[in-house]
């Protein structure tokens, strides 16, 4: 070894360790960006924690469902003010009110929640079937937002094992909570049951988020197909440019 070798195998590890730090960064950008960061974990978690806060105080099913859904829709216009994004905020009106149509028509609280957690069952299943059959869904969810698409299934074999982990960490994860709360649905009042699904929104969330990241941070950087079209696009164009330069 020569003296100029360790500078260069230094410099190899700190553009290795950089290369990490900025994947890590793209990752943690991507996941906000599809699961809404702090503000959509809180506009997950007020419009329950308001309904079982007036239902607990007063047991009046009507203005606890309007309270709800009043803050679910006041979280949508700031959002619009803001001129950000208001998909998470929508899913989160489409959620309460559908809860609130349930409540309304059985005449129990309890069907507030009801909605919810029937979505969160099908979404396991989703998660779980979907990397059953080779396309796992957290695939299907950041492939865009990563700007791959699809190219994981077939050009990248390390991300699409790193979404088949993270599908299956969101499967379980999400199987677990409705393991509990299904029960509690049918044995608990509807106060305890209210406080404890409010109680289960975030964690299980974070947690799955988070393995996702450690899947995702140490799988291969995605594939920019975006680039790759643009690339694709220019070349051709300056092909075609240098033919007709070339042309008699």
């Amino acid at each position: 070894m020569t003296s100029l070798d360790k500078p260069t195998d230094q410099g190899n590890a700190d553009q290795d360790e950089q290369t990490a730090s900025d994947s890590r960064a793209v990752t943690e950008a991507a996941l906000f960006e599809a699961f809404g960061g702090v503000r959509g974990m809180v506009e997950t978690v007020v419009p329950g924690l308001l309904f079982v806060t007036i239902f607990t105080v007063n047991k009046d099913l009507h203005m606890s469902a309007i309270a709800a859904l009043a803050v679910s829709l006041v979280l949508v216009v700031v959002r619009l003010v803001m001129k950000d994004t208001v998909k998470h905020a929508f899913s989160g009106v489409f959620g309460v009110a559908f809860g609130v149509v349930f409540a309304m028509m059985t005449g129990n609280a309890k069907d507030f929640y009801l909605p919810g957690m029937l979505y969160t069952l099908g979404l396991a299943l989703a998660y779980i079937i979907t990397t059953l059959a080779g396309v796992p869904l957290i695939g299907l969810i950041l492939g865009p937002v990563f700007k791959e698409n699809l190219s994981w299934r077939t050009r990248n074999p390390g991300r699409k094992k790193a979404y088949a982990k993270a599908s299956w960490a969101w499967g379980l994860i999400l199987l677990a909570k409705c393991a509990i709360l299904f029960p509690l649905y049918w044995w608990a009042d509807t106060t305890q049951f209210g406080w404890v699904l409010v109680a289960l929104k975030i964690p299980p969330f974070l947690l799955a988020v988070y393995l996702t990241w450690v899947f995702l941070a140490k799988a291969p950087p995605p594939i920019d197909v975006f680039a790759e079209m643009e690339a694709a696009e220019k070349a051709e164009k300056a092909a075609k440019a240098e033919a007709e330069r070339s042309a008699p």
